[in-house]
């Protein structure tokens, strides 16, 4: 069994993340800002996917963060996210949360079972956030209009 340290596991998420994305989401960018998570944003990096280790649970957090120095930006996304959950866990099911967080940032997201850092692991939790991706960027998209319309 091929095992990956933490740091080869986060550093190589991103090729198997981005594979699983339709091709119009493939553009994706990705950071590595600190050696134990991965972050995937289109051109907002403080608006971004994340995937690190779940800080109260053993396993992963995989989600989207809100993370802009506009408070009020964050609860909008939030608000937003708690419209359409219903529908974001009809397609992901109901271990997907969203709820405030530190320093008025805000995030949609669940914790992925912990299990060894394999390559298949390292498939199963890549194919995860690419579903999560999948699902929730189109709302985010029509959310973040929805702002530019207003605050012009």
């Amino acid at each position: 069994m091929d095992t990956l340290s933490q740091r080869q596991f986060i550093a190589t998420l991103p090729d198997v993340v981005i594979p699983h994305l339709l091709p119009s989401l493939q553009v994706v960018q990705v950071r590595q800002p600190w050696q134990w998570l991965v972050q995937f944003h289109f051109g907002e990096p403080r608006l971004h996917y994340e995937v690190s280790r779940a800080a109260r649970q053993k396993g992963w957090e995989l989600g989207f963060h809100c993370e802009a120095n506009d408070q009020k930006l964050n609860r909008y996304l939030l608000n937003g996210f708690r419209r359409h959950l219903f529908e974001i866990k009809d397609v992901l099911g109901d271990s997907i949360e969203a709820e405030m967080w530190d320093k008025g940032w805000t995030k949609l997201y669940e914790v992925y079972p912990e299990a060894p850092l394999t390559r298949a692991y390292q498939t199963a939790v890549g194919q995860r956030v690419a579903a999560i991706i999948t699902c929730v960027h189109p709302v985010f998209v029509e959310l973040r209009q929805a702002v530019s319309q207003i605050h012009r």
